[in-house]
């Protein structure tokens, strides 16, 4: 909900982040922060002006002069102590994330734990920002290589993970010597904010960490800003690849991780109750708002006798508030992305595929206003169906029966996107083979949301992912910095003079 005036005042305004201090900006357009279980609006956004996200990003260049030659150790001990605050302060944000956002607690908690994973990796930053060394490659000559930080970097996160993803970002760039602009979502910013909040607190001096909100424009002046070295993005395809294009064609390094269609290709080999219990956490989980959202069962031979009991499964899950007990699926974001679902799941009945389970009408008591969906599972579908093309982020599953393994891998491929696909098998060279020929960046076997520890790097691919480096792990300190190659040569009074030499040789 977007509002042309300033003179809502009976809610919170969300402030910006500009040289260490909160700023209230002077836009004259907002959006509400609207609670999806209840449509209580919980604060305002503003949509920054170009003004203040020109002031975010002159703050940020002129911390960069100087946070660049902080000690690697002084950057290491601040995400240390971020870290500790982060976990002194995890349920009471995960409440905040749970009230503008909708997802359970539990899965609050969760989401503030898989960014806090990052922030530890982040004070390894001594031993993953080192460069290397060769003596003597020629007489009396070495080379080495320097990881240098890049300059003002930016990051905009989407609205399923408020606290995950822009811990993926800016802890990492910032302790690699960086200085940085975030772009939260405008949809629900208040859990973001707790956690830049305590950035500060930890000791992230003043610019080095900024903050705007807004929407398309405010994108736009970041993606083309003169002094903005490399972005980030986590959202929408559509939105990822017009971040793509217009920061590449403005120089700038971008990585841009966007949407996705999860398979889940089951064997009739595997660990039946297991496997079923992951499909459906993995499908319902969230309100099936993840961008790993296992969206797609694939059922191979005997495997499709199992319908029945996910549909079973699936039925028992409770649809409330994230913030009651007992929650499995909480309300989807927004009333508009409510509509959105229900219209894919219309165009699914439409197109032919099988209703199986239909949570289009579930009622939670207490919550009349809710943008609830319950757990939807539709058979008999085809690849050319809406439901199958596109990703419809919500607590939808369509199950799709083939015959062998081959043709569950050959299905897989032709998709366009790439994020994540599973197998479920006991067989290891039945494993070892989807492994192999699945083209997908990140595979899990016998685990239904492969997103790995933040040792290694998310790897999404193909129609999923622009850009080469992926955030966090190894390859997300070489986004955030830039390979410098050094050849020296040192003399001293004793060194002979071998005369002038025009080769390219050393000698």
């Amino acid at each position: 909900m977007t509002q042309t005036s300033t003179q809502d005042t009976t809610v919170p305004t969300i402030k910006l982040l500009i040289q260490g201090e909160w700023v209230e900006s002077t836009a004259t357009e907002y959006r509400h922060v609207v609670n999806p279980a209840t449509q209580q609006v919980l604060a305002r956004v503003p949509l920054a002006t170009r003004a203040e996200v020109d002031a975010a990003v002159a703050a940020a260049q002129k911390a960069f002069a100087t946070w660049r030659d902080t000690p690697i150790g002084a950057r290491m001990r601040i995400m240390l102590k971020y870290q500790e605050l982060i976990r002194a302060n995890s349920k009471r944000i995960a409440a905040i994330l749970t009230a503008e956002q909708g997802k359970t607690l539990s899965d609050a908690e969760g989401d503030i734990f898989r960014g806090l994973e990052v922030v530890e990796h982040a004070a390894s930053i001594g031993t993953l920002q080192q460069g290397g060394f060769a003596e003597n490659v020629a007489a009396g000559v070495d080379t080495y290589t320097l990881q240098q930080p890049l300059g003002v970097c930016v990051g905009i996160t989407p609205f399923n993970f408020p606290a995950m993803i822009p811990l993926w970002m800016f802890p990492m760039a910032i302790v690699c010597g960086n200085t940085f602009v975030l772009k939260p979502s405008e949809q629900d910013p208040m859990s973001t904010m707790e956690l830049v909040k305590l950035a500060i607190e930890a000791g992230v001096p003043p610019g080095v960490l900024n903050v705007v909100h807004g929407a398309k424009d405010v994108v736009d002046a970041l993606c083309t800003h003169p002094d903005v070295k490399a972005v980030s993005f986590v959202g929408s395809t559509a939105v990822g690849t017009h971040v793509y294009n217009l920061a590449s064609a403005h120089g700038k390094r971008v990585q841009s991780m966007m949407g996705a269609k999860n398979h889940a290709v089951v064997l009739p080999d595997a660990h039946k109750e297991q496997t079923l219990n992951a499909l459906v956490g993995a499908s319902f989980g969230a309100a099936g708002q993840r961008c790993m959202a296992t969206s797609v069962a694939v059922l191979v031979g005997a495997a499709r006798e199992w319908v029945p009991d996910l549909i079973e499964r699936a039925r028992g899950l409770k649809v409330g508030a994230g913030a009651e007990p007992g929650t499995d699926v909480g309300p989807v974001v927004s009333a508009a992305a409510r509509q959105r679902i229900l219209g894919l799941i219309e165009a699914g009945v439409r197109e032919g595929a099988t209703l199986a389970l239909d949570g289009r009408e579930v009622s939670v008591p207490g919550y009349p206003d809710g943008n609830f969906i319950g757990p939807t599972v539709f058979t008999d579908v085809t690849t050319d169906m809406s439901i199958y093309t596109q990703e419809i982020f919500g607590p939808v599953l369509v199950v799709i029966g083939v015959d062998t393994l081959d043709e569950a891998i050959a299905l897989v491929n032709r998709n366009p996107f790439g994020n994540g696909t599973g197998v479920f098998t006991q067989s290891g060279a039945a494993a070892r083979k989807f492994q192999n020929e699945i083209d997908v960046g990140q595979v899990g076997i016998n685990i239904p949301i492969p997103v790995p520890v933040p040792y290694f790097s998310f790897t999404g691919s193909r129609g999923s992912k622009l850009g080469d480096l992926g955030p966090y792990g190894k390859q997300v300190v070489q986004f955030y910095t830039q390979t410098k190659t050094v050849t020296a040569r040192w003399f001293d009074d004793s060194t002979v003079n071998d005369g002038v030499n025009t080769t390219i040789a050393l000698r």
